[in-house]
């Protein structure tokens, strides 16, 4: 796209960013002269500060913009004064963005008058999907009219050249073409990535690399020159902020700085390098522009004078600023959930039996004609087929494509884009086909979403629904059989349900939606429709609409008899899932013998009725569809141990599938891998004896 805004730029915008130039100048060389104060690792503006201010300044209060961490300058565009910034720098606890848990320039933000920053990482690129998130959001509330504006939002992610490298930023780039998002993607090219030439790392720099996403605009600026910066991110985001359509700018800028405080220019650099580097410094050129405009030597070195002094004064007043207090470590790991008792009528007089995969569709159904911010999309659930085993079926057509609707293969962006949906106020319910293909996704859960409201102090909470279906039946296959509770259980900041009938599934699901945590639903294949031999009563009466069942509420299936208690003779399984149909057909061959508790959910888990209920039997397995070793199951077998020591009469054990890299798909093989009521006959016998 070529360039047409050819306005004069008025002198106060000219002079206000020569400010912010020198601020930025002064800033960084403080933090130099200062490094044993500066410890913490960080990065600074310095040859980037043109485009970065250019863009900041036509920003609205309606807009989102993702800074990437070399952004600080973008961040004192848009009203971050540097002594709020520093407080981050030196990780203070008054850090507006992390409370002292991130590093400089990681930003998260939510005040009213100015725009709105999303939590983002340190990973390379991963803000890309995130933030088109925020962009896929604003088109749905523009289009179903949930809320007004006073200027049509854009949306501005800001990442480096080597970032667009990313498979995930393809798929943001994909994303946002794909259905004309208004998002603004600014590439600041310093033609280095850490150490990392852009012949080392590239064909082509970001302009070209886009050619072939169409429908995603372009557009090329020398980000080193403020007023051709200017006129560029007007133009963009005019154009954005009418058309609604995306924008990918490509700004050259230069690399005068550090990559980071700890790997400095003189690592790798050479002296021609930085010279060349150095002859483009913004403020350089803006300042010569300025003197070509009329503005007198005198005032650029009063400009520069007082930046200097109140860079200084600021750094100073953040070094004497508190430190977080050690008792804060574990504040905003979770936003509090309204959620904690169960309500509702889960057995209604005269109700019918439902399966579980119609407990499912039924819940979401309820959900989203009562509330309209929520929408459900994924591979496959779109009104055709309504996924693969008919989990969504009819929700298509009763939503319309644009509430329901199917998405291109990639998990990342199903998974990662909930956080900026989630951001503006969106209930995203996602799905993943099968456990075995969440992979692609664990990058966006563990790097954005999981931290995003403890490192946000609060601010945002991803609110999400992922659904998982998982499981091994029918000879399935590796790579439609897996189970990954294991790997999602060790992320913090997530929860996760696992229901084994129609009842909990519904009242569960309800829970997520109203929880403001991001929540995985893992839902056992072989027990959507019943169809495994002896899962019946995965099939329950439906709960009222009403009904909602707290995260964290494990249930005891069946009691042991009082009696055989008294006498030293009972156990407790302890299981999930499919887990629960095996325990209880194991557990016919031993009367009163045995409890079961079905746990529910994962994350939280209920630890205080296991603890109590094996301290009351002295005997417990912990029973998973997973292999055993190293597994979640055979962790929390140890935290029994620990905790019920003194009241076992046997070591706790942990019964799973065989420690094999996947499920066969032979039904021989696959039956021999997996646990079953037989075998978990055998551990039971063995341990009811000794």
């Amino acid at each position: 796209m070529e360039i047409t805004t050819k306005e004069k730029i008025s002198q106060d915008i000219l002079l206000k960013a020569y400010n912010h130039m020198m601020l930025a100048k002064a800033m960084a060389d403080i933090y130099e002269e200062n490094r044993t104060i500066t410890k913490y690792v960080h990065s600074t503006s310095r040859g980037h500060e043109a485009i970065q201010l250019a863009t900041a300044y036509q920003l609205t209060k309606d807009d989102w913009v993702s800074p990437y961490y070399r952004d600080e300058s973008i961040l004192m565009g848009i009203g971050f004064e540097p002594y709020r910034l520093m407080l981050q720098l030196l990780a203070k606890a008054g850090d507006p963005f992390s409370g002292g848990r991130s590093y400089y320039s990681h930003p998260s933000s939510l005040e009213e008058d100015k725009p709105k920053i999303i939590h983002q990482s340190s990973a390379t690129g991963m803000q890309a999907i995130p933030t088109t998130g925020v962009a896929q959001g604003i088109k749905y509330i523009e289009e179903f009219n949930l809320k007004t504006f006073e200027n049509n939002p854009v949306v501005v992610c800001s990442f480096g050249d080597n970032s667009v490298t990313e498979g995930e930023v393809s798929e943001a780039f994909q994303f946002a073409a794909l259905h004309q998002l208004p998002v603004i993607f600014l590439v600041q090219d310093n033609e280095w990535g850490i150490s990392v030439t852009k012949e080392e790392a590239r064909t082509s720099d970001a302009y070209d690399f886009t050619a072939g996403f169409v429908g995603l605009n372009r557009m090329r600026v020398d980000g080193t020159d403020f007023v051709a910066s200017y006129e560029a991110m007007k133009e963009a985001v005019d154009f954005v902020r009418t058309e609604r359509k995306p924008m990918l700018v490509c700004a050259k800028t230069v690399l005068i700085g550090h990559h980071t405080s700890g790997v400095r220019r003189e690592f790798y650099r050479d002296d021609a390098d930085l010279v060349k580097h150095r002859a483009k410094d913004p403020g350089d050129i803006l300042r010569n522009y300025l003197l070509e405009e009329g503005v007198t030597e005198d005032v650029l070195k009063q400009i520069t004078k007082k930046a200097r002094i109140e860079a200084e004064e600021a750094f100073q007043k953040a070094v004497a600023a508190e430190d977080p207090k050690p008792e804060t470590v574990a504040d905003h790991v979770f936003a509090p959930t309204p959620v904690t008792e169960e309500s509702g009528i889960r057995e209604p007089e005269g109700g019918e039996k439902i399966v579980m995969v119609d407990a499912a569709i039924h819940a979401i159904q309820e959900l989203m004609w009562k509330h309209p911010e929520a929408l459900l999309y994924g591979q496959d659930v779109g009104e055709r087929i309504g996924g693969v085993f008919r989990e969504t079926v009819t929700l298509g057509q009763k939503f319309g494509k644009k509430r329901v609707f199917n998405t291109p293969i990639q998990e990342a962006y199903i998974i990662g884009s909930t956080a900026g949906m989630s951001a503006v106020g969106l209930k995203p319910i996602v799905e993943v086909q099968f456990a075995d293909y969440i992979y692609p996704g664990i990058n966006q859960l563990i790097t954005e979403i999981s931290k995003s409201c403890y490192l946000s102090q609060g601010k945002f909470p991803v609110s999400n629904i992922i659904r998982v279906p998982i499981g091994a039946y029918g000879g399935g296959g590796p790579y439609h059989s897996g189970s990954v509770e294991s790997i999602l259980a060790n992320i913090k900041g997530i929860k996760i349900a696992y229901p084994s009938n129609a009842a909990d599934f519904k009242g569960l699901l309800k829970a997520a939606y109203y929880d403001p945590n991001p929540v995985i639903m893992l839902e056992h294949k072989g027990l959507y429709w019943s169809k495994v031999p002896g899962t019946e009563d995965a099939k329950t009466l439906e709960p009222d609409e009403d009904y909602i069942l707290p995260l964290g509420k494990g249930n005891i299936l069946l009691e042991a008899d009082a009696s055989e208690t008294e006498k030293g003779r009972t156990m407790v399984v302890v299981t999930y899932g499919m887990g629960v149909f095996w325990a209880k057909e194991a557990a016919k061959k031993f009367a009163g013998r045995v409890e079961i508790i079905d746990l529910r959910t994962l994350i939280p888990l209920d630890e205080n009725l296991v603890f109590e209920r094996v301290k009351l039997h002295g005997k417990c397995i912990v029973l998973t569809e997973e292999q055993i070793q190293n597994s979640s199951a055979e962790a929390f077998a140890h935290r029994i141990t620990n905790n019920c020591f003194k009241h076992l009469d046997a070591a706790v054990e942990a019964v799973g599938s065989l420690n094999l890299p996947a499920v066969p798909i032979n039904l021989v093989l696959e039956k021999e891998m997996l646990p079953n009521a037989d075998k978990l006959s055998q551990k039971i016998e063995r341990l009811l004896n000794d």
